[in-house]
């Protein structure tokens, strides 16, 4: 049985047709829309915390991305398009149009992070304002510069890998995988941040095979298309012209990165960012932190 409707009171469950694929969502509260976008290895659930309080002022929409929790997974090709983050970008706007919002605020964190900058530059009248949870862009995380930070967050090379490789070793235990990934972004490299329930729905949807390629399709695009677009942009001098905050993990994945506002100065013309006592997963680890700034930027 589904244990959501406690993480979500108040919350109404919807799927919603976006054309390729269907998009599963909780939506609550009244105001200004704010889409939240979660992370690898999670879905939706990750934003519980965050998202009653953000509802008083906002109306919510919390999704999966495609291929996660309970959205659908579309067949992937050679070209991983399918789970580019341009692709899952517009899946998002077509989401927001069908609730009404042509235009809306949008913070994600880790994978949805970098579907967030993504639908922030290629449709720039649609994003109002952006929150970026933790990660550099997907060009400046490949950079030489940055290898140190790719070292301690090994499994990109490794999802990146061929087909059947990464999915065949992970569908072997996949509770230990999902359960390794988060201890090893956790503060103190432990569990206890995360609510049992959200646990539960990381490791079920995490133990369906299809998601499970679904998930190393989306690191591969990370290493192909979405690589390609990110430099198009960046080589063009495309950018994020909206007040845009980053917030990272004083022991998270940019912990190493001497500062994070730095390497994206180059993307942005309105930043400002938060260094959060926390771990990667800041949204469970550190909400009350992140609450703050995110009601700073998103204040209607």
């Amino acid at each position: 049985m589904s244990t959501e409707p406690d993480l979500f009171k108040g919350f109404e469950a919807i799927t919603i047709d976006v054309g390729s694929v269907t998009i599963f969502a909780r939506t609550g509260g009244n105001g200004p829309p704010l889409l939240l976008l979660h992370g690898y290895p999670q879905t939706h659930a990750c934003w519980h915390k965050l998202a009653p309080a953000l509802a008083r002022n906002h109306t919510v929409v919390v999704p999966d991305l495609r291929g996660y929790g309970r959205s659908s997974c579309p067949p992937s090709d050679a070209t991983h398009r399918a789970y580019a983050k341009r692709t899952m970008a517009n899946d998002m706007l077509q989401l927001m149009a069908k609730q009404g919002f042509a235009r809306f605020a949008v913070m994600g964190h880790d994978r949805g992070a970098r579907v967030a900058y993504r639908l922030t530059l290629d449709y720039p009248d649609a994003v109002s304002r952006l929150a970026i949870v933790d990660i550099i862009s997907t060009l400046d995380q490949w950079r030489p510069e940055h290898q140190t930070t790719r070292d301690r967050i090994h499994h990109w090379a490794f999802m990146a890998q061929p087909a059947p490789l990464p999915e065949t070793l992970i569908a072997a235990n996949a509770r230990d995988w999902i359960e390794a990934r988060l201890k090893r972004g956790a503060r103190g490299n432990v569990l206890t941040g995360f609510d049992p329930a959200a646990l539960d729905d990381y490791v079920r949807s995490h133990a369906d095979p299809d998601r499970i390629h679904a998930a190393c399709e989306d690191y591969r695009a990370g290493a192909t298309c979405d690589l390609a677009d990110d430099r198009k942009d960046f080589d063009a001098s495309n950018k994020i012209v909206v007040p845009t905050l980053v917030a990272w993990g004083s022991v998270g994945s940019l912990a190493d990165i001497a500062d994070p506002l730095a390497v994206w100065r180059p993307w942005c013309t309105n930043l400002f960012g938060a260094r959060i006592e926390s771990g990667h997963y800041i949204p469970e680890d550190n909400p009350d932190a992140l609450l703050a700034y995110a009601e700073s930027i998103f204040k209607p």
